[in-house]
């Protein structure tokens, strides 16, 4: 083999400059939050040098939006997953709850410490655009429950949206409670009062 062929064959196996620092600040940011997090860290992480990360992202400002569309994402896919599943209204509600917990459950570096979105979104400032990125991803939940929960209510729109308002504030407590024990107890208990909550209707 030439030396050109071997050249392209690391190529090949070489995670693109981009990915590999997406990877690495979605590690380092939800370990250490993103103040505690260096632009030297995530480079050194991504074994890649400091140009390619401006290269790539005109700041780190622009490397958190990116984080966070990524968590956003990440979390479509779970609810997806548990929603291919679902049978029913109440599952498909019941999905939500469930891509929460399978949230919670992922491997991470130094255990689960809640929604990656909202830890990132309490160390930016007021009016900035990850905050706004926050803000859209939990309305975007909100409007899945809502949705489900109007299968369930035919005809009955504003009392789908307030069960779904209820729904969403008992998703977020519970979430915020299981970051700070680190674990999904708090977000099986949720979702049994949900299912209790969907019965009621």
């Amino acid at each position: 083999m030439s030396g050109k062929q071997a050249a392209a064959g690391t190529a090949q196996h070489r995670r693109p400059a981009r990915e590999a620092l997406l990877e690495a600040a979605s590690r380092r940011f939800y370990a250490d939050g993103v103040t505690g997090t260096g632009i030297d860290t995530i480079t050194s992480e991504a074994g890649v040098a400091k140009k390619s990360l401006y290269n790539n992202f005109a700041s780190k400002a622009d490397l958190v939006t990116a984080y966070l569309h990524a968590r956003h994402e990440e979390w479509l896919s779970l609810y997806r997953a548990r929603l291919a599943g679902a049978d029913n209204a109440v599952d498909r509600v019941l999905a939500v709850f469930d891509a929460y917990s399978d949230h919670a459950n992922m491997a991470y570096e130094h255990g689960f410490r809640g929604c990656g979105l909202l830890n990132a979104a309490a160390e930016l400032p007021a009016g900035s655009p990850g905050r706004k990125l926050v803000r859209e991803h939990k309305e975007e939940v909100e409007a899945l429950l809502s949705g489900h929960v109007s299968e369930l209510l035919p005809g009955s729109p504003e009392r789908a949206a307030v069960t779904a308002r209820q729904l969403a504030f008992l998703l977020e407590g519970s979430m915020a409670r299981a970051g700070l024990e680190g674990n999904d107890s708090c977000l099986q208990e949720a979702r049994r009062m949900a299912t209790e909550l969907l019965g009621s209707l």
